[in-house]
């Protein structure tokens, strides 16, 4: 039964709030930790669907997992896998569950993975991912939604991404980490999530050097020199940044602790340009506060280190309610302003052209029913109703409960005036069915 959340806006947050486990780092641990055939510990997971869902693929593999929700571990054992066969039943859901490619194929030495799902913010391509993993010797081929890769053995190789992917640079340095030789991945992403699976892996004994740069080496060993470790990932910068923004959309003061500043110095450039207070009080703790109107402003999303795709729609909700006209381009994905439409229906004034949009600042958004098309989109509508007059009514949860651990508690925390409840239109339904015998 789907639910809906309900807030009461146009009032400022007082409060703290404790960052989770980084969902976009955790997802990649546990695929890696099938590299060896051990048993490997993840520490400080946060309690997501996204989580539960790698879990399953990881099991569909063989192998071993128990997921401990109290004390955020997750124990992988991976000594024998029994299958290189990840359905679509779960890769489909989520696009972080494809990085089993890699550690499949430095393994296994076979592979046959369903093609990536997950938010539907725009095209997810895999060839290079394919090119990547053809380079170090692997023979591949998309065959019924599905891609198959099989070596004899894998070599280093150069390899040059044409733009920095993410998934790419990580299925690649986790194919290579077992692979003869040296790997030279040119054009590297360099995302916190990066350096946190290289230092898994180091700590793993793998070999690697210059992750966070734009040039990673990996100096492939032996599969039995990898080993399970126990280590624990690093906050969500983009949860971080979440309640940032509902903090300074409120006008309030917040705390937020075990959050990482310098994986957010960009966005936090933007807030203190658009007139928020941010104080770092302790090395993973800040001090976030407003109190009047914001200020117009307009940036570019890019990859790390430039302003994240994952925080552009909150921003846009910062920015419709800004003294003046800002503009907000999106280079990374083709549709990622779904939540435009949802803003609209608050009373915000933004043109879409393309890729740009041109947001012109309203004095008060109103609350009123909407409906996450997102993850991230998802998010910034709870901000806007945060700063909204009236109450809002917000569904479409099942793509926040992806990303975002326990958010109905978090938001009560900062002083939120929000619940969650069963959507009426179901209980509607199940009414009917209750008459009749059928859903109507």
């Amino acid at each position: 039964m789907s639910e809906k959340l309900i807030i009461s806006g146009n009032r400022p947050l007082e409060g703290e709030v404790s960052i989770s486990g980084a969902k976009n780092a955790v997802l990649k641990l546990m695929a890696a930790a099938l590299l060896a055939q051990d048993v490997s510990v993840i520490r400080n997971v946060p309690e997501l669907t996204d989580v539960e869902i790698m879990l399953e693929v990881l099991e569909c593999l063989g192998a071993k997992c128990k997921y401990d929700k109290e004390n955020k571990t997750v124990e992988i054992d991976a000594k024998n896998l029994t299958s290189v066969y990840a359905s679509d039943e779960f890769v489909s859901k989520m696009r972080a569950s494809f990085v089993v490619l890699g550690s499949l194929v430095g393994r296994m030495k076979e592979a046959k993975v369903a093609l990536p799902g997950g938010c539907k913010i725009g095209e997810r391509r895999v060839d290079f991912h394919i090119k990547g993993l053809e380079a170090l010797g692997a023979k591949c081929k998309i065959e019924q939604g599905y891609v198959c890769a099989k070596a004899l053995e894998l070599k280093g190789a150069d390899i040059c991404l044409d733009i920095p992917s993410v998934g790419a640079t990580e299925n690649i340095m986790l194919a290579a980490v077992l692979a003869e030789g040296t790997t030279r991945i040119q054009n590297a992403a360099q995302e916190p999530e990066i350096v946190d699976l290289a230092n898994f892996l180091k700590a793993m004994g793998a070999n690697i050097e210059g992750a966070g740069t734009n040039e990673i080496s990996i100096h492939g060993v032996n599969l039995s020199d990898l080993h399970g470790v126990e280590y624990t990932t690093i906050s969500d910068r983009i949860e971080a940044g979440t309640y940032m923004s509902a903090i300074i959309a409120s006008r309030g003061h917040g705390i937020i602790k075990n959050v990482f500043p310098n994986h957010l110095t960009i966005f936090t450039g933007k807030l203190l340009e658009m007139g928020a207070k941010i104080k770092l009080i302790e090395p993973n703790v800040m001090e976030v506060s407003s109190n009047s109107r914001l200020l117009p402003m307009n940036f570019i999303t890019q990859p790390y280190p430039g302003f994240p795709t994952d925080l552009q729609a909150l921003a846009m909700a910062l920015l419709s309610t800004s003294n003046g006209i800002s503009v907000v381009t999106e280079s990374l994905y083709e549709n990622r302003f779904m939540h435009i439409s949802e803003l609209w229906k608050m009373g915000a004034n933004i043109k879409q052209n393309k890729n740009h949009a041109i947001i012109k600042g309203v004095e008060y958004l109103v609350g009123t029913s909407v409906c996450a098309p997102d993850l991230r989109a998802g998010a910034a509508l709870v901000v806007a109703a945060i700063m909204a007059r009236g109450e809002s009514e917000i569904t479409g949860l099942h793509h926040i409960d992806r990303g975002y651990e326990k958010f109905t508690e978090k938001l009560k925390g900062l002083g939120v005036c929000v619940s969650r409840v069963c959507d009426d239109n179901d209980l509607s339904v199940l009414k009917m069915r209750d008459k009749s015998g059928t859903q109507i």
